[in-house]
């Protein structure tokens, strides 16, 4: 799985890509991550890439460099490809979403818009764009964040990136929990300021504790 992201400010995913378990997955070839700066595909002064919008008050990504991009990428990659815009369109990730889309993409090569303020022009979404995905119900300044968790997300479903995979059964909004959030959690010390772990959890008592966690997920 290959990601190609455009985007105006490449250095915003230098510590996204150095961190953690994206780091050594990087280093394992279990994915990749390929940056392209929006400006390098410019031809206007000072590599603009942004125009006023027409009828309304800001700045759009211009069609011209964003096109350039896109067909660049296409013509240096052998996988199929998938076009994804993040926005505000209001396509929300969630679990299941992501779950289908890594088996979606899988051995493809997946390109990431990120676009500035809200929009970018219509005609490369009409054109190019194959899904729009956007994190939740509200405008980002950039969309570079949205990207990294969308990743994210995406990614610790690839083999070997989790070093335990049980814990992808076992997590909020999974299908072991019918898709609700997760248990309470805890850990040692078993007492913490006059506060108990429940001593079902240190029973040993396999089946009961199963049940528990079942019962105790958050809607």
């Amino acid at each position: 799985m290959n990601f190609h992201i455009i985007t105006i400010f490449p250095e915003a995913f230098d510590s996204f890509i150095k961190t953690s378990i994206i780091w050594k997955s990087l280093k394992n070839n279990l994915f990749n991550i390929e940056l392209y700066k929006l400006n390098d595909f410019s031809e206007k002064n000072f590599k603009h890439v942004d125009g006023k919008a027409y009828w309304m008050h800001g700045q759009v990504i211009s069609p011209e460099p964003l096109s350039k991009a896109i067909n660049f990428i296409k013509n240096n990659i052998n996988w199929k490809s998938i076009i994804i815009y993040m926005s505000p369109s209001w396509n929300l990730l969630n679990q299941e979403k992501v779950e289908n889309y890594h088996e979606d993409f899988k051995n493809k090569d997946i390109i990431i818009i990120c676009g500035h303020y809200e929009w970018i022009d219509q005609r490369i979404i009409d054109k190019y764009v194959d899904i729009e995905i956007s994190i939740w119900e509200y405008v980002l300044t950039s969309w570079e964040l949205s990207a990294q968790i969308f990743i994210d997300s995406l990614v610790r479903h690839i083999p070997n990136v989790l070093w335990n995979p049980q814990s992808l059964e076992e997590e909020s909004f999974s299908k072991f929990f019918d898709r609700q959030k997760e248990h309470p959690v805890y850990t040692r010390p078993k007492v913490f300021e006059n506060m108990e772990v429940p001593n079902l959890l240190t029973s040993g008592n396999h089946p009961e504790i199963e049940k528990w966690k079942k019962n105790n997920t958050k809607k």
